[in-house]
């Protein structure tokens, strides 16, 4: 004998994941409490997804305020060990390390870069001898130290890639032989990452990790940054021959397949909101670390609404940081580090 299954009166069943439908499927449910909220939340924010970026300058004890990013500064390098300990008791595992060199240590041949005592290598050894458990990331690009305000060497008004690409392995073996645990090749220049990948196995470096600026966009939103490191009034043109179109999102994917195939451990989207596309495609096709740069313009703009009466800074700064990890990444550079680690440590 079939026995027949009764439902209550109103029920139908919907399409959508065999789930009932109104009256019997109130998703508002899940809801109505905090607690509720907190139990079912799909994407966790937690200060362990930070890397912290900091400016580095020449002085004692001094701190410069950037204008174009407040609430930022540069920081003279006897700072440093009290900001790598703030990192450290606020649960940041990761700080980057970004200098302004003074405009007479820049040349046409970027030799400053490789100074085994530069303002980068200087950091490094600061940090790591305060607080070792703190991870040090690096910049691998050539701007700060540029008199043509380029990531990589001029040369006859081009940017030339393989001389560049010598550069910056003596660049990145400065950095690991200082301490580095992680260099982040921001140049985009070709073939850069196998470089970097076989100089650091042949130096007895292997354990450095490479987080590769794997698609990285010719960016409006980059001006405040160039003020912070000194390059804005000696960049010559622009960078469109290096980094990317951003209206091109296959062409990222490929030099992401590239950067992965010659020794990234890491990538990384540069900037960060405008392109969430790209960080949830990265994610979805290559299955690796995958991390954003939340961009200094995109940090001004989110501080510009400070005290305005229409937007909540705070709420928006947590709204936009969790994007990124809806999106897919595993982590973000973000100048909101400190703040907002402070904020999910409460």
């Amino acid at each position: 004998m079939k026995t027949q299954t009764v439902f209550p009166k109103g029920y139908v069943m919907s399409s959508f994941n065999n789930q009932a439908s109104f009256p019997s499927y109130r998703p508002r449910r899940l809801r109505s409490k905090a607690a509720l909220r907190e139990l079912v939340r799909e994407t966790i924010l937690a200060p362990s997804d930070f890397i912290w970026p900091l400016f580095v300058m020449d002085g004692e004890d001094s701190a410069y305020p950037i204008p174009s990013m407040p609430g930022i500064s540069r920081h003279t390098i006897d700072r440093l060990p009290n900001l790598a300990a703030k990192a450290k008791s606020l649960g940041i595992p990761a700080i980057c390390i970004f200098p302004y060199t003074q405009p007479t240590l820049k040349t046409e041949d970027c030799k400053e870069a490789w100074n085994s005592n530069n303002l980068t290598n200087k950091a490094i050894r600061a940090i790591k001898d305060a607080v070792p458990e703190i991870l040090v990331m690096t910049d691998i690009a050539l701007d700060p130290y540029n008199v043509k305000g380029h990531d990589g060497i001029v040369r006859d008004g081009q940017i030339v890639n393989d001389e560049t690409v010598e550069a910056l392995v003596k660049m990145g073996a400065a950095q690991a032989s200082a301490g580095a645990d992680i260099i982040g090749p921001s140049d985009m220049m070709d073939g850069r990452i196998g470089a970097l990948r076989t100089m650091l196995e042949q130096n007895g470096s292997q354990n450095v990790c490479i987080l590769s600026y794997s698609a990285k966009f010719a960016s409006n939103f980059y001006a405040p940054f160039r003020d912070a490191v000194g390059a804005t009034s000696a960049l010559d043109g622009d960078k469109n021959t290096y980094q990317l179109d951003y209206a091109n999102g296959d062409e990222a994917m490929r030099m992401i397949a590239r950067d992965i195939a010659e020794g990234a451990d890491m990538i990384m989207v540069k900037p960060g909101m405008p392109y969430l596309d790209i960080c949830y495609r990265a994610k979805k096709q290559f299955r690796v670390p995958t991390f954003a740069y939340q961009v200094s313009g995109e940090y001004a703009m989110i501080q510009s609404v400070n005290n305005h009466e229409h937007v909540d800074e705070t709420k928006a700064m947590l709204e936009s940081l969790l994007a990124f990890k809806r999106a897919g990444c595993d982590g973000i550079l973000t100048y909101f580090a400190p703040v907002a680690a402070e904020l999910l440590n409460r």
